[in-house]
């Protein structure tokens, strides 16, 4: 019966090593949170209708991820509320003309996680900053066309981020 103590202190030092540094084999969140709400993002920004676009990039993200089901917030376990405090687009990249071909999304945040039943905070982070880079390729005249889904795709990125901070912050 010696053999099986050595598995056992390795067993043990690995439960110990995984507690003290924060990982979880299920995930973070408590266990009665099932649902999140997501009401439409606070816009402090000139940029106009950047919250609805966010608001629903985090939405999507959150039903793709299938950790939280996305319900109203009367029903909701828990709220996710964000207001987005900044908002800027900078050309990155030129091509030998000088049109800009690669653009950086930056948007600032600030976010809270409220769980809805214990009336507690589950995280809040000031200031986050999001960013994602797309191209834009073709004529001038059709930039602006495909700057604007370029837009929304980076959102898309920027919105899987915030819901990986919420779901897996710990």
């Amino acid at each position: 019966m010696r053999p099986a103590r050595p598995r056992a202190v390795g067993l043990a030092l690995l439960a110990l090593a995984t507690a003290g540094c924060g990982y979880s084999l299920r995930g973070n969140l408590p266990d009665h949170i099932r649902t999140v709400a997501v009401p439409v993002f606070a816009n402090r920004t000139g940029e106009p209708a950047v919250e609805n676009m966010l608001t629903s990039a985090v939405v999507e993200a959150f039903s793709t991820n299938g950790r939280l089901r996305v319900v109203d917030p009367e029903a909701a376990d828990s709220i996710l509320e964000g207001e987005v405090i900044g908002y800027s687009l900078e050309s990155i990249a030129f091509d030998a003309h000088a049109n800009a071909r690669v653009y950086r999304l930056v948007v600032t945040l600030n976010l809270r996680f409220r769980d809805v039943q214990r009336n507690t905070i589950l995280f809040e982070q000031q200031r986050l900053r999001e960013k994602a880079d797309f191209q834009v390729l073709g004529a001038v005249s059709q930039t602006i066309s495909r700057e604007e889904s370029a837009v929304r795709a980076a959102a898309i990125d920027i919105g899987r981020a915030i819901v990986s901070l919420a779901v897996d912050r710990f």
